[in-house]
């Protein structure tokens, strides 16, 4: 409890926009006994990276706000849809379509961040920086959900300059699409390896694991 103590405490608190920054602690792994734990000591926000375990979790859940941070398929999507306080993770128009249907069946909003591709990497997921336009207005017409912003994996990266430029970019896609999106409040960027660049370059939400919980040890 203590490394979780003192990344509370030691956390940066605004980034370099004078933003406050939401902290997720991503607790793939971490059983909901260390959860609660966490959040008796000040942890405010929890996300959860597959489906299953979210779901198994979740009835023993502390008074949170809930997260789903992973990458989620489209058969999965009536575990999640109303119990997620936000989905990051929004990928595809057929995921789009999929949350759309479940929330307007449950006659709710679900709210999402549309996931970007940001180093074009064909391994990862999300839209790719020509398609975020088309996909962001599409999702607005949408009655079941409520596009509250962006989010990014980053690369693995030892060159920080390129990192920091990858950083810039998602947030001058964020400040663009602000504009005119009164509903924009968060771009979800960084991890326990990059955050402080993340924070730096404008990032004012980070999902962090390792440096709160410990190394995962997946069995």
């Amino acid at each position: 409890m203590e490394k979780i103590k003192a990344f509370l405490q030691n956390c940066p608190k605004q980034n370099n926009l004078g933003e406050n920054i939401t902290l997720v602690g991503a607790t793939k792994t971490v059983n909901a006994q260390i959860i609660a734990d966490a959040v008796a000591l000040g942890l405010k926000h929890i996300g959860e990276n597959k489906a299953q375990e979210f779901n198994e979790k979740y009835p023993l859940y502390p008074p949170a706000t809930y997260h789903f941070i992973g990458h989620l398929q489209t058969n999965k999507v009536k575990q999640i849809v109303g119990r997620a306080h936000l989905i990051h993770s929004v990928d595809s128009i057929r995921l789009l379509n999929a949350i759309n249907a479940q929330a307007t069946t449950l006659n709710i909003k679900q709210n999402i961040l549309l996931e970007v591709n940001i180093a074009n990497n064909q391994a990862k997921h999300g839209f790719l920086k020509e398609e975020l336009f088309d996909a962001l207005s599409y999702a607005n017409g949408l009655q079941g959900v409520c596009v509250q912003g962006l989010m990014t994996v980053l690369p693995k990266c030892e060159n920080k300059d390129k990192l920091a430029s990858l950083c810039l970019q998602m947030r001058e896609l964020y400040d663009i699409i602000k504009k005119d999106n009164a509903n924009f409040k968060f771009l979800s960027m960084g991890m326990s390896g990059d955050y402080l660049t993340a924070i730096e370059c404008g990032s004012n939400m980070i999902r962090i694991g390792s440096l709160l919980f410990g190394e995962r040890h997946y069995g």
